[in-house]
């Protein structure tokens, strides 16, 4: 194809696939698509174990890596921050909050470790340190969510000639993002999982791509992102002038991914009214699919969500208690598994491997041109 994207990151299909999971990202690549690694719960050790992984797995194709750096963090990106002095600050009407609920979904919550001296989660300078790691192995891209990306994360795209993405939720966002020098715009529709603004995809791309070229940046390729699980979506958004898609939730309904079996049958049975937007996991608002833990925290008793990172401190580890009682079968615990899923877990209907979604979505995106060439046919 001749689409922007595919010369600036070498592949055949503008089809990009965020996941946590090394698995997907090599299989995507390895299928003329291109992964992306999210690095935010790995450790500095742990994500040089999981690129070298990649890199001995994707066959010679290129791939990225996705971290996470808040623009506005309540922390302020201080430096030295741990997870045991974050941790300190967590009010005890939350803590009760949490045992409460945990209690009433039979699980036993882990014991913390106040000593811990790890990072504080998205802690912004361990998000630079990993980018100094990834750009030892081949990568082809970086990307940053939740803002603007640091001044020196530009400037790594710069020195090693790797594009820097952005994503952003409106088109002012666009703007600013471009302004600062980042080289492709994901442009997220509200319909996304995780962190994700209001507007709809719909509504978005055909905004973000005009105000890009009234003001001078038509060259900046823009991949349309939110509620794109079929390559006749992607069809669609690269008519309202995308480069291509950047894709997530598609993804977690493939054995390769790093979901548990319980959360994959939610997926399936989900219908796209099943998902919510809720600060309740990170203390950002991240669309999730709605659980007893989601209901929870905008019930009338709810403590309120704590700002970002606070929120994750209490939220992680009851949510990772209740995938593990799910799995041996415990009912109560169920209800609470959740993760985050974009509103088009709706066309969920099988788990298929990644591979095969790779084709499906080249298939599909044909289907739809070829539609649309019939409507204009002589």
């Amino acid at each position: 194809m001749r689409s922007p994207i595919c010369a600036m990151l070498g592949i055949d299909f503008p089809l990009l696939a965020f996941s946590h999971c090394r698995d997907v990202v090599a299989a995507v690549s390895r299928a003329g698509g291109f992964g992306v690694l999210g690095a935010t719960a790995h450790t500095l050790e742990s994500l040089e174990a999981e690129l070298a992984w990649i890199d001995a797995h994707v066959d010679g194709k290129p791939y990225g890596l996705d971290v996470l750096i808040p623009e506005n963090l309540v922390t302020g990106g201080a430096k030295g921050l741990t997870r045991a002095s974050i941790a300190a600050q967590v009010p005890e009407a939350h803590r009760a909050f949490v045992r409460d609920l945990a209690g009433r979904h039979h699980l036993t919550l882990p014991e913390e470790r106040a000593d811990s001296t790890a990072p504080a989660p998205f802690d912004p300078n361990v998000a630079l340190e990993m980018l100094e790691i990834a750009f030892r192995h081949p990568i082809r891209l970086i990307a940053n969510a939740l803002g603007v990306p640091p001044r020196a994360m530009i400037e790594m795209g710069r020195a090693h000639n790797v594009p820097v993405a952005a994503l952003v939720g409106a088109k002012e966002h666009a703007l600013r993002q471009v302004a600062a020098g980042v080289d492709i715009i994901v442009a997220q529709g509200g319909e996304a999982g995780g962190h994700c603004g209001e507007v709809s995809t719909m509504v978005l791309i055909p905004e973000v791509v005009r105000a890009l070229d009234r003001a001078g940046h038509g060259d900046v390729p823009v991949l349309a992102a939110g509620g794109i699980m079929t390559g006749g979506q992607m069809a669609a958004a690269m008519a309202m002038g995308a480069a291509g898609a950047w894709t997530g939730s598609v993804w977690l309904a493939t054995p390769e991914s790093e979901c548990s079996d319980v959360f994959r049958d939610k997926m399936v049975a989900a219908s796209s009214r099943d998902t919510v937007r809720s600060k309740g996991r990170t203390g950002k608002p991240s669309r999730q699919l709605r659980s007893a833990w989601t209901d929870a925290w905008e019930a009338p008793d709810s403590p309120g969500a704590l700002p970002m990172p606070f929120q994750s401190i209490i939220s992680e580890p009851a949510i990772r208690a209740a995938d593990l009682a799910a799995e041996k079968g415990d009912a109560a615990a169920r209800e609470l598994v959740t993760y985050f899923v974009g509103q088009g877990v709706g066309l969920v209907e099988q788990v298929r491997g990644a591979g095969q979604v790779v084709q499906d979505f080249k298939l599909d995106f044909a289907e739809a041109l070829e539609r649309m060439e019939a409507l204009v046919a002589d």
